[in-house]
């Protein structure tokens, strides 16, 4: 079967774009470590107050200039409700919900995760500018939803 020139160009592009593609994906995943996480972490969400870390949620300093933030979510609340750290600080959170599915949003970074019922979530952030960050539930989650907020203030 003859193949006119512009159609085997075309699938010549057509390929070498998949195979591009494929190749940009497998490095962004397994030498930038921008793959989704593999290691899935279960909790009972009837049990969250009695089991550890969740049983005595706050913030603790884990390293030079590096806390950890043990967090939990629940009807339109965070808790703790407010988290202070210094300004250069990384800040590994580990978040669960107690009841519905909430979101964890950092404004003005990119941190954006899913904090669902069962789950332990972790997400880390580095705070280098001083200032006020908003945190804010961007999943519904019910009538109150708008009002769940909270701050991280950077010093």
């Amino acid at each position: 079967m003859k193949m006119h020139r512009s159609e085997e160009i075309w699938l010549i592009l057509s390929f070498g774009m998949i195979i591009g593609f494929m190749l940009l994906t497998g490095y962004q995943t397994f030498v930038q470590g921008m793959g989704p996480p593999s290691n899935k972490e279960t909790i009972d969400p009837q049990k969250v107050d009695q089991t550890a870390p969740f049983d005595q949620p706050g913030i603790k300093q884990i390293g030079d200039k590096e806390y950890e933030v043990v967090m939990t979510l629940e009807v339109f609340n965070f808790t703790p409700s407010n988290i202070e750290v210094p300004a250069g600080s990384t800040v590994h959170f580990i978040l669960t919900s107690k009841d519905v599915v909430h979101g964890f949003q950092i404004a003005e970074t990119n941190v954006n995760a899913m904090v669902m019922p069962g789950y332990i979530q972790k997400v880390k952030q580095k705070f280098d500018k001083p200032g006020e960050y908003l945190v804010l539930c961007n999943e519904y989650c019910g009538a109150g939803h708008q009002y769940m907020s909270t701050t991280i203030t950077v010093k």
